[in-house]
């Protein structure tokens, strides 16, 4: 009994370290785009391609978030904690995003490890959520200093 609660949280520990980093990979790659593309901004067709653009990390953020799932999934079904994989990501969506409809549950031994991925699914929402006010903020400040053109001293 002990022994299946310290894996359970060595797993869990694992998984949420992986989650973080694989987030933490895919902002930096919107970030990268959205610099590398950021000239675009500023165009004649500024807001066209800032709607693209904010489109894009939308998408790019609901991406991020269903490898993660998908991840849980894996692991739950590795684990044979569900039925089979479509059980493991419908369990492990409603827990990540903590809906919890609570019709399917995991098997006992790894109960612990659902619960973790709820908050670890909290914690990336959030985080995703902050990154995406950031960037329309940013471009909602880029796109007002545009407007008010050069700073003409006499």
């Amino acid at each position: 009994m002990q022994s299946q609660l310290i894996l359970q949280l060595f797993l869990s520990t694992g998984m949420v370290g992986a989650t973080v980093l694989i987030h933490l990979a895919g902002l930096a790659v919107l970030i990268a785009l959205m610099r590398f593309h950021g000239d675009r901004m500023l165009s004649s067709q500024a807001m066209f391609n800032q709607l693209v653009a904010i489109i894009g990390v939308a998408f790019g953020l609901f991406a991020l978030h269903t490898i993660e799932i998908w991840t849980y999934a894996l692991v739950y079904d590795l684990l044979h904690a569900t039925p089979d994989f479509e059980s493991a990501l419908y369990f492990s969506t409603v827990t990540y995003a903590t809906i919890g409809y609570g019709d399917l549950t995991l098997t006992k031994p790894w109960r612990i490890l659902g619960a973790i991925e709820g908050t670890n699914g909290v914690i990336l929402l959030g985080w995703s959520t902050a990154f995406f006010v950031s960037v329309v903020t940013r471009m909602r400040t880029v796109e007002n200093e545009w407007l008010k053109g050069p700073d003409i001293k006499i």
